[in-house]
């Protein structure tokens, strides 16, 4: 599988397919699932932004029957245009089971560099068969708190607004503990007002455009709508898991051995 838009300096992809090519032949290992992350995935890329290349790999089982195992994170030279990394299949399924959005959220990249689609869909089922919404959503609450310390910016903002669409979707839909990745999308399926959209909408265009969006304030509705969605995902706090760890555990234990093996 393989999507890439329009959108991307072709250049820069092919620099990426080549990285990705070259750690699986220095580290031993295969990469069934490479996608774009950050602001160009979620929804609202500046100018400016870089390439966020996240990618899964799978070593040998010789990889893993060790005393000494490598290291579960794999990185590429970082500089302003690539931030090429991955993790171990391992790292994602623990990560997984602990309510880590993260892993799930690559899985649903729009933007996909390579991607084994059978991979993609046994992880996806495994989410949703044990994820917790109440983690899940303390995952979202989390990652937007840590936006809201320090210095405000619009471009901080939309790292606060993203996980607040992901909390109002998943209580818009009860039934599934998986969250679309991306910012409209994310907006699009839930009961927000066309208000909100609307802002939303022109925010992400400002954002296409600007290379520094500054310390201005966000929006008021916008801004309304997160503090909101964050206040209500505070009371998920304190919810205990409901299903057996021990079952989690050991279905990641499974699928697990069924990939590498």
């Amino acid at each position: 599988m393989r999507a890439i838009p329009d959108s991307l300096d072709a250049v820069v992809v092919s620099e990426i397919d080549r990285r990705l090519e070259s750690v699986a032949a220095e580290h031993g290992v295969r990469i069934p699932w490479a996608i774009e992350s950050g602001s160009r995935a979620w929804g609202f890329p500046s100018p400016d932004s870089d390439y966020d290349c996240r990618f899964l790999f799978v070593g040998r089982r010789e990889r893993y029957l060790t005393l000494w195992p490598a290291r579960d994170v794999i990185e590429t030279p970082l500089d302003k245009v690539f931030d090429v990394n991955g993790w171990d299949l391992a790292k994602a399924l623990t990560l997984m089971a602990r309510g880590n959005a993260t892993p799930i959220e690559w899985l649903r990249s729009p933007i996909v560099y390579g991607g084994d689609t059978a991979f993609r869909d046994e992880l996806l089922a495994y989410a949703a068969a044990v994820v917790e919404r109440g983690a899940i959503s303390r995952h979202y609450l989390h990652v937007a708190r840590r936006q809201q310390t320090g210095t405000q910016t619009l471009k901080r903002f939309f790292y606060v607004l993203r996980p607040a669409a992901a909390l109002r979707w998943l209580a818009d839909h009860p039934g599934d503990p998986v969250p679309p990745m991306d910012l409209p999308t994310l907006l699009s399926e839930t009961t927000v007002s066309d208000e909100i959209r609307d802002a939303a909408a022109d925010l992400i265009a400002l954002k296409s455009v600007t290379r520094e969006l500054g310390s201005g304030e966000a929006p008021a509705v916008l801004a309304r709508f997160a503090a909101q969605e964050l206040e209500h995902a505070e009371a998920l706090e304190g919810v205990a898991p409901v299903r057996d760890q021990r079952k989690v555990r050991e279905q990641a234990d499974e699928l697990f051995r069924r990939i590498v093996g």
